[in-house]
């Protein structure tokens, strides 16, 4: 096996910082890419468009995701689709960790 292969706890890939949105690339190859979020109590991104489908995992705590005007809560061990085209936002309700998968094929 590869010495480069190894296995990580998700949650502890990527700390909080006081007042920020961290984030951390995984992958990042031309089909798409993984990267792992921290964000602060209070912290979000402003709507927005993709032009290509966006998985949100929940890895730790509860965020507010707005779809098309449409908001929903999403917790630790959920998941939702961000379709392409569709604006979207993030609130977070407290300190929250989420792992987005973004397909562009």
């Amino acid at each position: 096996m590869s010495e480069t292969v190894k296995t990580h706890v998700l949650i502890d890939m990527i700390a909080y910082q006081q007042d920020a949105v961290v984030s951390r690339t995984i992958i990042d190859k031309k089909i798409g890419t993984v990267t792992v979020f921290a964000f602060d109590a209070g912290q979000g991104l402003s709507e927005h468009t993709a032009p290509f489908d966006a998985m949100v995992q929940v890895l730790e705590g509860e965020v507010d995701i707005t779809i098309s005007g449409e908001p929903r809560l999403v917790k630790a061990g959920e998941l939702i689709i961000m379709p392409a085209g569709d604006p979207h936002a993030l609130q977070a309700r407290g300190k929250f960790k989420m792992l987005l998968t973004m397909i562009r094929a």
